[in-house]
């Protein structure tokens, strides 16, 4: 069951870049490149808003979880030639804080085979006490991953366990047979 009507997930989304409690906002290309220069300032921003080590630990984790999902399952690319990085994906990635709680935000468009494993997952997730992810976690580290997985599923796994609730998320229609996938996260 997706966790939010798409109307205030896209506004969520969409006004996060424009309230004052705005940590960091990326919207572009995604690398693993442009992942590592972008780490930084998120580093110095967790820092910067005075969140606990642990927080930091969580948000930073779940931002870096985040921004490899859109390398890896972004309906929208174009290929690098001449370089082993074959594709630069395309999606945004918010961080905000509000009332104690901090939230990330990530949108990307993904294939509808894609869009229909990601509901599966996260659907499964949302049905999981906190120590069921622990344990469903452990287990996917010892497993063999899947063929049609980059990460066998363990960045979803590791935000539900950074997160304080619930990942919520939403599929939209995107064109092209495609749909826009909306994720949040509140640490």
């Amino acid at each position: 069951m997706e966790s939010k009507s798409i109307d205030g997930q896209l506004h969520d989304f969409c006004h996060c870049s424009g309230t004052g409690e705005v940590i960091f906002f990326y919207a572009g290309y995604f690398s693993q490149n442009i992942i590592a220069a972008v780490a930084d300032a998120v580093k110095m921003r967790i820092e910067h808003v005075g969140a606990e080590g642990l927080t930091r630990r969580k948000l930073f984790s779940s931002f870096i979880e985040m921004a490899q999902n859109i390398i890896h399952y972004s309906a929208d690319s174009y290929e690098k030639t001449g370089q082993t990085d074959h594709a630069v994906r395309h999606g945004s990635v918010c961080i905000t804080a509000k009332d104690e709680h901090y939230y990330l935000y990530c949108a990307n468009p993904v294939l509808a085979e894609v869009a229909d494993r990601l509901r599966e997952k996260l659907g499964h997730l949302r049905t999981l006490t906190i120590d069921e992810i622990k344990r469903e976690y452990k287990e996917m580290l010892r497993a063999q991953t899947p063929d049609d997985s980059k990460g066998a599923g363990l960045g979803l796994l590791t935000m539900a366990r950074d997160a304080s609730e619930p990942l919520e998320f939403q599929f939209a229609p995107a064109g092209d047979g495609n749909s826009m996938f909306y994720l949040r996260a509140t640490i």
